[in-house]
């Protein structure tokens, strides 16, 4: 006799609000998911895939209906429940953790209290109890000193401890079905490998049903059991993952697997000759102090050590390692936006440290910075156009020649420049990644900073980001310096790489060499935690 799924959806259809991009987020979907059994929603953002579990948990945002079909978790149809009950269910028998662990937790509460909220919404146990079972879930998720843990607050913790802190949360009171929406976008890839592998862990340790929505196929490789593959709200293809990575029906599909960056150099043509270098940095050292207060010691932490490195014209120089190892602190100190506490700072062999006002700036418009976060970096109440103009008109260009060159900017990146009168929040994530390129080429620089430029994208919109990038350093003979946590994505892109861990530079070389034969540890624990890479790869992966 069959087991019944955990979790089944017969026929959903979701509408979206009047004036949307299309009338339904999800049509027609149907799924079944067991006990013990992770299946995969894949698509790029806008295919349905958070609508989908925001359907299955009840918190569609204001003006989404679901207008069809059913949700049935163990047989009882959770469309047909009113909001106590549905609340009820909520952490009790369905668990979800969310993207960003640093807006899913209370930055003034402490970790502890946070967790016992989950026992005290259900009138679980009496204070000391709920204290011991959250020192337990703290325990179990691996984190160190659960004493500790349980009255510091997010804040003090990084970004990996707090995807814990959620996912105990989410398992306090041992749920059916634990929903997982992209729990690891914003981490790491060391730190990204951990947190799979505990879900992994506890879902055997309790025999969980997880739902695991990602764009990257290179996770869904390492995780999933089962994928199901959206486009614009309609399921176009499921299957067992090893069945559906090795042989895709759908065109979808492929296009989805071919967007994944292969964790091995991209093939290249002759070694470029050799150039002098235009950026020269040695012995670089950034310390950043906390002063402390009330309640806490002052400390200072070196950010970056003694770091030597050079970039010639033409050239893509990959700066990898994990959240902390220093590689924003190393952009921020190049392009002066803070200033390094020891080292030299040479373009074409001038030493650029100590200039300020004028000179300052004009070291500025020869070096420009592309953000990692392509809406945090444009004003929300500027128009795109203006944004792009700001820093032409502020080195005193005349604006009608501005007012030309922001539409030749936007053609370049691929934008049609009539979308100069528009905001930034009408544009989609890697439209606005694209206008932070051409913003930053506005000065016509001689060097770009990529810092994290494409891992808030999915993974067929980086993939394009990636090929404009490369595209436009080979047109105008662009020094780029690229930062990244991923050597999938730096693989794509770099001539050569240099690894940095704690502040220093551990290893630097050719990235085909540094793939092929990576000399330190530090280095080979980076590409073996390439998400997919078994399933991906273009090069034998080293063991740690």
């Amino acid at each position: 006799m069959a087991v019944p799924p955990v979790l089944s959806i017969e026929h959903l259809t979701v509408a979206l609000p009047a004036g949307a991009d299309r009338a339904q987020a999800v049509i027609d979907l149907s799924l079944t998911l067991a006990a013990d059994e992770t299946l995969a929603l894949v698509g790029e953002s806008g295919s349905g895939k958070s609508v989908t579990a925001d359907a299955v948990i009840g918190l569609t945002a204001p003006g989404v209906r679901v207008v069809g079909g059913a949700v049935r978790l163990d047989g009882v149809d959770l469309l047909g429940l009113d909001e106590t009950a549905r609340r009820d269910l909520r952490g009790r028998r369905i668990g979800m953790v969310f993207q960003e662990p640093a807006t899913a937790l209370d930055p003034l509460m402490r970790i502890g209290p946070q967790i016992e909220e989950v026992f005290v919404a259900h009138r679980i146990g009496d204070a000391a109890e709920r204290r011991a079972r959250t020192l337990a879930l703290i325990a179990e998720v691996g984190l160190p000193e659960p004493e500790t843990i349980f009255d510091a607050r997010p804040f003090q913790l990084s970004g990996g401890q707090r995807q814990r802190v959620v996912i105990a949360t989410a398992l306090a009171l041992d749920p059916a079905l634990l929903i997982a929406d992209e729990p690891t976008t914003a981490l790491d890839v060391t730190t990204q490998a951990q947190i799979l592998a505990l879900i992994r862990t506890l879902q055997r340790r309790h025999g969980t049903a997880v739902l695991f929505i990602t764009h990257d196929l290179g996770i869904v490789a390492d995780i999933a059991d089962r994928v199901a593959v959206l486009r614009a709200g309609r399921l176009v293809e499921t299957g067992p993952t090893a069945e559906v990575l090795a042989r895709p029906r759908h065109p979808y599909t492929r296009a989805l697997i071919d967007a994944v960056p292969a964790p091995a150099p991209r093939p290249s043509g002759e070694a470029a000759p050799s150039r002098p270098p235009i950026l020269e940095v040695t012995g670089l050292a950034k310390r950043h102090a906390d002063g402390g207060g009330l309640f806490r010691r002052a400390r200072s932490v070196d950010a970056v050590i003694d770091v030597d490195l050079h970039l010639a014209r033409g050239e893509t120089l990959a700066v990898v390692g994990e959240s902390g190892s220093g590689k924003s602190t190393l952009a921020r100190c190049l392009v002066r936006l803070i200033e390094p506490d020891a080292g030299e700072i040479r373009l074409d062999g001038i030493d650029v440290g100590g200039h300020d006002g004028e000179a300052l700036r004009a070291v500025r418009r020869r070096v420009q910075m592309i953000f990692q976060d392509p809406w945090g970096a444009l004003n929300p109440r500027r128009r795109i156009g203006a944004s792009i103009a700001a820093g032409p008109l502020a080195a005193g260009r005349d604006r009608r020649e501005v007012a030309a060159r922001v539409g030749e900017l936007l053609a370049l990146v691929g934008l049609d420049p009539a979308m100069a009168d528009r905001f930034p929040h009408e544009f989609s994530g890697g439209q606005r990644q694209r206008i932070g390129i051409a913003r930053a080429l506005a000065l016509d620089p001689e060097i770009l900073i990529a810092d994290e430029a494409v891992s808030a994208l999915d993974v067929s919109v980086q993939a394009q980001v990636l090929r404009l990038l490369d595209d436009l350093k080979r047109r105008f003979d662009l020094a780029l310096i690229f930062i990244t946590h991923d050597l999938r994505v730096a693989a794509q892109i770099a001539d050569r790489v240099a690894v940095m861990q704690a502040g220093r530079i551990v290893e630097t070389g050719p990235l085909a060499r540094v793939f092929a034969a990576p000399v330190h540890p530090y280095t080979r624990s980076l590409i073996a935690a390439v998400p997919g890479r078994a399933t991906f790869a273009g090069v034998e992966t080293p063991a740690p």
